[in-house]
Order: structure tokens, then sequence, then C-alpha cells
């Protein structure tokens, strides 16, 4: 059996690596890996793939920096031209990136099968590239594979149980992950406090609004007065800070280059807090047990939420402050709900596939 795995940014390499260890375990898999390119990522050099353990890919197609529809349009020619010379019996996409769309509709237009990894996530938020991506993808795949009850149930909401695939909860393929790499990670090359707050900074919604942005920073510059908040900054909100002319030099947050994974797991399991508005570090958050204040006004991982793992605070300086300081008197997470499974995802991927 042949499988083309799509990808286009290095957290996808990583959810991707889980499942193509398993594939590895199995004499009749054979696995084709497609890099789209769409992020340009300059720490993916061969020390990456050897350090992750995870397999180069066969194709990089070294598409970037173009707007969505041209973007997904020519991964999809791309992708198409891969699929006619490989021949795939199944296409694998994870989460929600334009590479995630481009594959799944370049299978489906040359009726190969299809399979989507983080399937039934749902922010409910329509001014979001990522929720369009993974809602088109999960209409067109034949089998759905959740990472929760939650997503399991969107699903069926929507009225999938009446369409010709088949949903199944895996768990979560960063459980996994968490698991394989929680004993190779280490520490970024900077001094880091031993008492510290992780936070990241960088989707546009508060990047592009100088009110939001402000109103967060404010937050974060009263927080790190008691306990220090170190941001691995993105080079977006570098940027945006740098338009408003924010003095680095005097601010009381600890800023720091942007880190790779294994740096950011060994973050992750040594900090008080986690502050961010990213989707997946809420979830690393909760499966390193640290509570996790989440810097958007809503979140694909609902459960976290439902459980009190996780407190949505939005943009405004006030709740950010009362939500932070209310988690960290929390101390530390007392977990063992196992929302995300039991790390055994990659392997229930393949063999639903096989």
């Amino acid at each position: 059996m042949k499988i083309v795995t799509i990808v286009g940014a290095r957290p996808q390499f990583i959810k991707a690596a889980v499942v193509s260890r398993a594939f590895a375990s199995h004499k009749d898999c054979e696995e084709v890996i497609v890099h789209t390119g769409q992020h340009f990522d300059e720490n993916m050099s061969d020390v990456f793939f050897e350090e992750m353990a995870i397999p180069k890919p066969h194709y990089n197609l070294n598409i970037n920096g173009l707007g969505h529809g041209a973007m997904t349009g020519q991964m999809l020619e791309g992708i198409e031209k891969i699929l006619q010379a490989e021949q795939p019996d199944w296409v694998l996409v994870y989460g929600d990136t334009n590479s995630t769309l481009a594959g799944a509709l370049a299978a489906k237009k040359l009726h190969i099968k299809l399979a989507h990894v983080e399937a039934g996530l749902r922010s409910f938020n329509m001014d979001m590239p990522e929720e369009i991506n993974r809602i088109l993808t999960d209409r067109i795949s034949d089998i759905l594979f959740c990472p929760t009850n939650q997503a399991v149930e969107n699903l069926r909401h929507e009225g999938y149980e009446n369409l010709h695939c088949r949903i199944l909860k895996c768990g979560d393929v960063m459980q996994d992950a968490a698991l394989f790499y929680a004993s190779k990670s280490r520490m970024p090359q900077v001094a880091i406090p031993d008492k510290f707050i992780l936070c990241t900074l960088h989707r546009a919604e508060n990047t592009d609004d100088p009110k939001r942005l402000s109103n967060i920073v404010r937050a974060l510059e009263t927080l790190s007065e008691t306990t220090k908040v170190v941001i691995p900054l993105h080079p977006r909100t570098k940027a945006k800070l740098e338009n408003m002319n924010y003095d680095f030099e005097h601010s009381p947050i600890l800023f720091i280059s942007p880190v790779g994974y294994l740096e950011m797991v060994e973050l992750l399991k040594n900090c008080l807090l986690v502050m961010t508005d990213s989707g997946g570090l809420q979830k690393e958050a909760y499966l390193f047990r640290k509570y996790c204040v989440t810097l958007r006004d809503e979140t694909e991982w609902v459960e976290l939420v439902a459980n009190g793992y996780n407190i949505l605070a939005g943009s405004d300086t006030k709740t950010i402050l009362e939500d932070a300081t209310n988690l960290l008197q929390r101390g530390k997470m007392e977990a063992n709900d196992a929302l995300y499974g039991s790390g055994d995802a990659g392997n229930f991927i393949v063999e639903s596939l096989t």
C-alpha cells in the first residue's frame, strides 16, 4: 500500500513524524512525503530532521510567500502532478493549512482516497482561513481522524453520519509526539529565569490590530514585574511592535529569538504558566500539565476550557491579568483525564488505513 502525505509547515512535520514511525513498522506500507514549502523555515535543515527523527520529504514544491488563492492554486497544480506520478492508495493530510486543502482537493479530483488527521475541529470563526480549510477538507475526506470527543460531535452535528465517510476517534498525534520528544528536549541557548511564564503571540487578529496588541503587551509587562514573561518573538509580531516604536531595551518582558520544537518542549516543561494565541500550544500546555491563558476570543480546543485547564481572556488587559494571576495561584495542574488519548494515535491511524 502506498500513502502520499502532504505537509507544509514545521508543526505538520512533527505530527506526521508520529504516523511515519508507525508506517515504518509496517513492511507492506510505502509512504511518500510531499512538502509544499508553505512555511519557509530556516530551522528545517538536515540537523532538524536528524534530531527530530523525522523522515525527509521526497518532494519539496517550494511554494510560499503568496496570497491564499495563488498559494493554494499552485500547490494544487504541483501536488496533482506528483499524485499522477506516484499513484497512491491514500492521500493523508493534517490540520488546517492551505497545504491541507490543496492536498485534499488534488486527491479527490483524481479519485484517490483521502484521510484527514485532526478532523472535526471548529472555532466557529469563519474569518479564520484555517476554519475554511478544515471545513472543506473534512467535507471531502473518506476517513476523518478526530482527536477528541468534541471533534466527533461537531461532525455528527453537521450531518457527517449521513455521508459516505468514516468518523474515527483516534486521540491526538501530539500526545504521541509529547511522549516521544519529552526526553529529547533542551533549553534555548539563552539565560532563562527559574520561574517564568511562557508566552507566544503571532496571530494576525492580535498583531494586526494595534489596540489588541497594545492591550496584550501591557498585561504581559505588568505580569513581568513579578513573574518574568518569556516570549520567543515571532517575526510578524516583532515587525508590528517596531512599527509602534516599542521600547524593547527597557521592556520588563524577556524577548528571545524563535525556538525550535525541542527547545519549546523544554520551556513548556519548566514554565509556571502558558499564555498564547496559538492553537497548538494551548493543547501542548495541557499535555505538559500547564495551565493556559488563551489570548483569543474563541478556541478549537473547547474541552480544555470546559475542564478549567484553559481560560479565554481575549485582549482585554484587566481580564488577562486577572486570569493569569488566578491560574498562577492554582499552582501545579493535576489532570488524569487523558483528553487527547493515551499516546497511540499514530498506530491507530496506520491500522485504520491498512
